[in-house]
């Protein structure tokens, strides 16, 4: 049966003060679907303290999470409206602030997917390039206009951007304005995954479930290592990976499906027939 998404009943703490979060569960999966949709979700001072608080405190339970926008779009980006009264002491602040959100996402102690519709961008695309995964609509279109305001990118995306689509790339986003629909953000490696519009939550969970049936410890190792083997000179991230290879291995729940395996209890992995009925006339 596919996993449904029920009002997360959060307890006495930091979770039931996140008005501008909507928080549902369904078994091990948290969705966290950002809820200014008058706004087109851009990202004020509140809105960033408040998705903090909720990876910051995260259930126990939860094994997945899933980010969404309510309304028409993903996000639209940092609130402009709280730019012009900022000194520059409290910009960098301001920028810094942004990063610990989204090193909280990126790091987080359990796998994130993100689900793209509508406008993602500037902030918003640096918000969804923090997660480990993202699923695409038909509707999704990417934009970075700082440079059309006067800005530059603040939320991380000179790294996390850059590092999906290549410095090439973005400085054309910012330079000129240029917007990448949904098929073109798929052909540059923005998004993992392409859907119709309306069954990006629904392939989220998906996957979700998928990932939050793995070892626990095997997902912390991926989801942690690599990003910062990535950041390593070659030799330093061979022997890292050699270490955390050697952690996974020995958990216990890696033993036991490696014993799956091998006494015919688990699939083998096997081609994608699915794929090449889609290609069929």
């Amino acid at each position: 049966m596919p996993l449904t998404l029920q009002p997360f009943q959060a307890p006495p703490g930091p979770l039931t003060h996140v008005p501008l979060m909507r928080l549902e569960a369904a078994g091990p999966v948290l969705h966290v679907r950002l809820n200014r949709p008058a706004k087109r979700n851009s990202v004020s001072d509140e809105l960033l303290a408040q998705l903090q608080t909720v990876f910051v405190n995260l259930p126990r339970e939860a094994r997945a999470v899933i980010v969404s926008g309510e309304g028409d779009h993903f996000c639209a980006g940092l609130d402009l409206s709280e730019v012009l009264e900022r000194s520059t002491p409290e910009a960098i602040a301001h920028s810094r602030m942004w990063h610990a959100c989204f090193d909280q996402i990126q790091f987080a102690p359990v796998p994130v997917i993100a689900v793209l519709h509508g406008a993602v961008v500037g902030g918003g695309l640096e918000l969804a390039s923090s997660a480990h995964l993202r699923v695409a609509e038909d509707s999704t279109f990417y934009g970075l206009p700082e440079g059309t305001r006067g800005i530059f990118v603040g939320g991380g995306g000179s790294v996390r951007v850059s590092r999906l689509i290549g410095a090439a790339r973005m400085t054309d986003m910012m330079l000129t304005g240029r917007v990448f629909d949904a098929d073109e953000g798929q052909a540059l490696g923005i998004s993992n995954y392409r859907v119709a519009d309306g069954q990006g939550l629904a392939k989220a969970l998906a996957l979700a479930e998928k990932i939050a049936a793995n070892a626990p410890l095997s997902n912390y190792a991926i989801t942690q290592a690599l990003p910062r083997i990535a950041d390593m000179p070659a030799q330093q991230g061979l022997f890292v990976e050699s270490l955390m290879a050697a952690i996974a291995e020995s958990d216990d729940a890696a033993r036991e499906r490696v014993r799956a395996f091998l006494e015919k209890r688990a699939a083998k992995v096997t081609k994608d027939v699915s794929k090449d009925a889609d290609k069929a006339p």
